[in-house]
């Protein structure tokens, strides 16, 4: 979700190759989110053992962290801690379209519009506390660093490479750029090639890096991050509606005329309390973490992966095994107990 600001913004394209040896805090939930949302079956069931348990999340963050690891990428995964406050509408809003969407849902399968149903089922997609939990175990198992968040993940993805301890925050959510982000990468977890199966089509998504001074350069001269956040005010974040009728290139051009937002408001003829918003981008609830902290938990444990995902969860032993070696460089020995440390 987040803030729609990405029209006004520079990207440059990346790969995974040119981000290898780099460290990144990638947020956790907007990643999970992702999983549960896209990895489905054709009728939008997500992927489950025989125990009707989930297992989209698992497969995700898998597999794809065992990509990153095999392209010497350094993964740190954030999770959201307590939401704020001013999160609340926006988490109201989510549930009703969710419920909306399941309704709608289960209709069309009645009907036996199952592309219609599959569609729909992406909406539907909730992340339970059981499957965050499970998340961080099968991280900590991979030996791979994770960090809990007092409130917003992107918020502390955002502090720590300012502090410069990553080499910048991974998520899909605009929003870490207002929280000040140095540097954003997107898609980093969903990149590779797609097929659109309404279109029947397929497309490659690649990763982008959105550079934010580089973007306030682009933005003109007088344009800074506080006014950056006025932009995503206006036009509506997680934490506030905005302005019914300006978007993007609106705000910006409102930004680019003022000097302070309560002259924007009073032009427009609209009132709106501003300041507690402005503060959450300003100075988010973060804690400190030191870099011994994102460094490696320890040897992997290769047994405990192959227990969790294998016994537990009913994935191929062939695949499982096969992704470790790949990321970890294992030697041809199955009998290795531990894998190779990545850092």
């Amino acid at each position: 979700m987040g803030v729609d600001i990405g029209s006004i913004l520079q990207k440059r394209e990346t790969s995974l190759a040119e981000l290898s040896g780099k460290k990144l805090a990638i947020d956790a939930f907007n990643t999970l989110y992702q999983f549960i949302t896209i990895i489905r079956q054709p009728d939008g069931t997500p992927l489950m053992d025989s125990k009707g348990r989930m297992t989209s999340h698992l497969t995700g963050l898998f597999y794809r962290t065992c990509c990153l690891l095999e392209k010497g990428i350094k993964p740190v995964f954030v999770f959201d801690g307590k939401p704020s406050e001013l999160k609340k509408r926006t988490l109201e809003e989510r549930a009703t379209a969710k419920k909306e969407a399941m309704a709608q849902m289960l209709e069309a399968m009645k009907k036996g519009e199952v592309e219609r149903a599959g569609m729909l089922s992406q909406r539907t997609a909730k992340l339970e506390s059981t499957q965050i939990e499970q998340s961080k175990e099968l991280l900590d198992y991979l030996g791979v660093p994770w960090i809990q968040a007092p409130s917003e993940g992107e918020a502390q993805c955002a502090h720590m490479a300012k502090q410069g301890l990553v080499y910048a925050a991974a998520s899909q959510d605009y929003d870490t750029l207002l929280f000040g982000t140095p540097l954003l990468v997107r898609n980093l977890t969903i990149s590779g090639k797609k097929k659109l199966a309404r279109r029947n089509i397929t497309i490659e998504i690649k990763p982008e890096e959105i550079d934010l001074e580089g973007s306030l350069k682009q933005l003109g001269t007088t344009m800074t991050r506080e006014k950056l956040i006025w932009i995503g005010m206006l036009n509506g974040t997680d934490f506030n509606q905005g302005i019914y009728g300006i978007g993007p290139k609106k705000a910006l051009k409102l930004a680019q005329e003022h000097q302070n937002f309560d002259s924007i408001l009073k032009e427009i003829g609209k009132e709106m309390d501003w300041q507690p918003v402005y503060q959450l981008f300003d100075s988010p609830p973060v804690i400190e973490v030191t870099e011994k902290e994102l460094q490696q938990r320890g040897d992997a444990q290769r047994d405990k992966v192959i227990k969790m995902m294998v016994d537990e969860f009913e994935f191929s032993a062939d695949r499982v095994e096969n992704a470790l070696k790949r990321a970890y460089k294992e030697p041809e020995d199955k009998n290795q107990s531990q894998l190779k440390k990545w850092f």
